[in-house]
């Protein structure tokens, strides 16, 4: 998985570069602050059915202007996306609100998807009607049904959701802290749903090339136990983030930022992001490579036997999310 950097870049080609925000509610406004910051767009759009929110956000973010790099960051309408090279998703109704935030429920953001479906049936139609050629970044919860949807609805492939590249962070950084190293030591990707059945790929993790099972042996950490650990604080990382400021919004908003700059440069780098994927029968996250126009490519990653059985089992499960939607969308 690519690690995500500093390095900041405006435009593909030398071109000036437009990305459109739906949502300016927490996640929404995560995702203009790290791209304004990052300098990842010259130009970002953000549209919200509270027109005041859109321009309060806006306008809060365009006071920090003269010290930050040149990109302008205004409210608009879903007219104002025309031209933009990639439009990302961010509303709905998020985990706290929705009622996901039980780590004993086994639904987990999958629990959101009735209620966001009908936001993406008005969302999507619009953006493609304004921007047809821009890259769809889905970000709501649970982002991989949803971007069936919206794949559905944009009668295109040019969708990806997030995937688990915050999972795979997340996976990285609690890693490196219970061995005591700094996560961009750490190379170790979860693929699957971004949600609970996503699968930690712990047959591939390593510390600056050591396998992850003698690396925790060179430190002196019973691998049992620090896997043990680092699945419960990946799996429910979002719930204690929640507890505490009431949204999971700043690691997300960085990721988004990074893939928009993927995106729009043509890196062809490679991330955890979620795309339909045919074997499946359904959009997932593996490492795919990123680029313009969104996934170009998609590779399959060595996994052990049990990790094998838990990405079918979490297929299956977003199989099942797909025909609720499907049967929910067909209903009269």
């Amino acid at each position: 998985m690519t690690r995500l950097s500093l390095a900041t870049g405006t435009a593909r080609g030398g071109v000036a570069v437009k990305v459109g925000i739906i949502g300016a509610g927490a996640v929404g406004a995560a995702c203009a602050m790290a791209l304004g910051q990052r300098g990842s767009a010259r130009e970002i759009v953000l549209v919200d059915r509270t027109r005041s929110r859109a321009t309060a956000v806006a306008l809060d973010m365009r006071y920090g202007g003269p010290v930050s790099p040149p990109v302008d960051i205004r409210d608009g309408s879903y007219e104002d996306l025309e031209g933009a090279d990639l439009v990302m998703i961010t509303a709905g109704v998020n985990e706290k609100s929705g009622g996901a935030t039980d780590r004993s429920d086994p639904e987990g953001r999958l629990r959101l998807l009735d209620a966001n479906v009908s936001a993406y049936q008005e969302i999507v139609p619009k953006v493609v009607a304004a921007a047809p050629e821009a890259v769809l970044m889905v970000v709501t919860d649970p982002p991989d049904p949803l971007a069936d949807l919206a794949r559905e609805l944009a009668q295109h492939d040019r969708v990806m959701s997030t995937g688990t590249v915050i999972d795979s962070l997340r996976f990285r950084v609690h890693l490196g802290e219970r061995i005591g190293v700094n996560a961009a030591s750490v190379d170790a990707m979860a693929v699957g749903e971004h949600g609970t059945s996503e699968v930690l790929l712990w047959s591939s993790a390593t510390v600056a090339g050591v396998p992850i099972h003698e690396a925790c042996q060179q430190c002196d950490e019973p691998f049992e136990r620090v896997r043990d650990a680092v699945e419960r604080d990946v799996r429910f990382a979002n719930i204690t983030i929640i507890e505490g400021n009431n949204a999971s919004q700043y690691g997300i908003g960085i990721v988004c930022a990074r893939l928009t700059e993927a995106v729009l440069r043509d890196e062809r780098s490679v991330f955890p992001v979620a795309s339909y994927q045919a074997a499946y029968g359904v959009t997932l996250a593996l490492p795919s490579v990123v680029g313009a126009g969104g996934v170009v490519r998609v590779f399959e990653p060595a996994m052990s036997a049990d990790e094998r059985t838990a990405l079918e089992r979490g297929a299956e499960r977003l199989r099942s999310a797909g025909a609720r939607v499907r049967s929910v969308t067909a209903s009269p």
